[in-house]
C-alpha cells in the first residue's frame, strides 16, 4: 500500500507538472500568434555602410513589409561591438530587440577578459543571414604574384611585410593568423578601426597585405592599384574567376567566411524565435535579396536556430583556440 500511496503523489504531481508545461506553452504560442504587436529594434554593432550594416538593413526592411510593423536598425559603436552586444543582452526577451553580428563581435565577447557579455548565455540564435568571400591582396610594390610567391617572400624576407586588419581578433586579423601558422610564417600585425582605413593604408602602401570581402578591394584590382592572390573560399568567386583559392595553392584549411547572422536575447520565447528565424529565411532566400546580397559580394544563408547555434559552437570552437595558441587578447 505504501509503494501504491507514493505512486499516487507521484503522478498527482506529474499531472499537476504536465498543466503548468501546457500552460507555458499554451501561452508561447499565443505570444507568437501576436507578434509582432510594436516597433522592433535591431542593433547594430558597426558604423553603418559596411556588409552587416547591410543585411541588418536589408532584413529589416523585408520583415517591416511582411509584417507590417517597423523594424528600425540601431548602429551602437564602441569596444570593437561589445557596447551593442551588451546592450542586446539586456535587452527583454520578448522578440522585440535583436541584435546583427559578425564573427568579430562573436570573438570580441569570448576573447575580453573583462567582457560582460556570454553568447552562450545570454542570447538565443535565430538565424545566419549571409556569407561572403574573403580575399588576399597585396599593394603592388610587393614583388609576388602568387601566394606561393607571397609566403617565399615572407620567408626570405622577414620582418618586412605588415598587413592591415579591421580591428583586434576581428575576421581578417584571425584569417591571418590562420596563414601565418598553415605556412609557418611570421607577419606584423596592423589593426585599423575598420575595414575602411584598412584599405586606405593597403592602397598607399602603409601596409604590404590585407584579407577582407572581395567587394571592397575589387574595384582596385581592375585598376592595378591592388593585385589580389587567393580566395579563402573552397570555390572561386566569380568576380575574381582567375585568382586561386588558398586550397588550390597548397593551404586547403586557410578558409574563412565572413558571416551576419542574427540572435535575440536568452529566455526569449522558442515560438518566437521561430516565427522570426522562419521570416528571416524567407526575406533572405527571395530573388531580389539574394540579388541586392550578391551586389555586395554575399551570399543568402538562411537557418534554422539549431543549425545556428551548432555553425556559431564550431565558428567558435575553431577560432577561440586559434586565438588563444596566437596569444590574441583583447585587454
Amino acid at each position: 500500500m505504501k509503494t501504491l500511496r507514493w505512486s499516487g503523489r507521484y503522478f498527482a504531481a506529474a499531472v499537476l507538472y504536465g498543466t503548468f508545461v501546457a500552460a507555458g506553452a499554451a501561452q508561447a504560442a499565443d505570444a507568437a500568434q501576436g507578434y509582432p504587436s510594436r516597433p522592433i529594434r535591431f542593433i547594430v554593432p558597426v558604423a553603418p555602410g559596411g556588409g552587416t550594416d547591410f543585411a541588418a538593413r536589408l532584413i529589416a526592411q523585408k520583415l517591416s513589409d511582411k509584417w507590417g510593423e517597423t523594424v528600425v536598425t540601431d548602429n551602437r559603436l564602441g569596444a570593437t561591438g561589445l557596447i551593442g552586444m551588451e546592450l542586446a543582452a539586456k535587452a527583454p526577451p520578448d522578440g522585440y530587440t535583436a541584435i546583427v553580428f559578425n564573427i568579430g563581435h562573436l570573438m570580441s565577447a569570448a576573447l575580453a577578459k573583462n567582457s560582460a557579455v556570454d553568447t552562450d548565455r545570454d542570447f538565443a540564435p535565430v538565424s545566419l543571414i549571409s556569407t561572403s568571400t574573403l580575399i588576399l591582396a597585396v599593394n603592388p610594390s610587393v614583388p609576388v604574384k602568387s601566394v606561393t610567391e607571397f609566403i617565399e617572400y615572407a620567408k626570405t624576407h622577414p620582418g618586412t611585410l605588415n598587413y592591415a586588419s579591421g580591428g583586434v581578433g576581428g575576421t581578417q586579423h584571425l584569417a591571418m593568423v590562420l596563414l601565418e601558422r598553415e605556412a609557418g610564417i611570421q607577419l606584423t600585425h596592423v589593426p585599423y578601426k575598420g575595414s575602411g582605413p584598412g584599405t586606405l593604408a593597403l592602397l598607399s602602401g602603409q601596409v604590404q597585405a590585407f584579407i577582407t570581402n572581395i567587394l571592397a578591394l575589387n574595384p582596385y584590382f581592375k585598376t592595378g592599384q591592388l593585385r589580389p592572390l587567393a580566395v579563402a573560399n573552397p570555390k572561386r568567386n566569380p568576380l575574381v574567376p582567375d585568382v586561386p583559392t588558398f586550397a588550390e595553392a597548397g593551404y586547403p584549411k586557410v578558409q574563412v567566411n565572413l558571416w551576419q547572422g542574427i540572435m535575440v536575447p536568452a529566455h526569449t520565447p522558442r515560438a518566437i524565435v521561430d516565427k522570426l528565424a522562419r521570416a528571416v529565411i524567407e526575406a533572405v532566400r527571395s530573388p531580389d535579396a539574394a540579388e541586392q546580397l550578391a551586389r555586395q559580394g554575399a551570399e543568402p544563408a538562411g537557418t534554422s536556430p539549431r543549425e545556428f547555434a551548432e555553425f556559431l559552437q564550431n565558428e567558435r570552437s575553431k577560432w577561440l583556440t586559434l586565438a588563444k595558441d596566437a596569444h590574441i587578447s583583447l585587454d
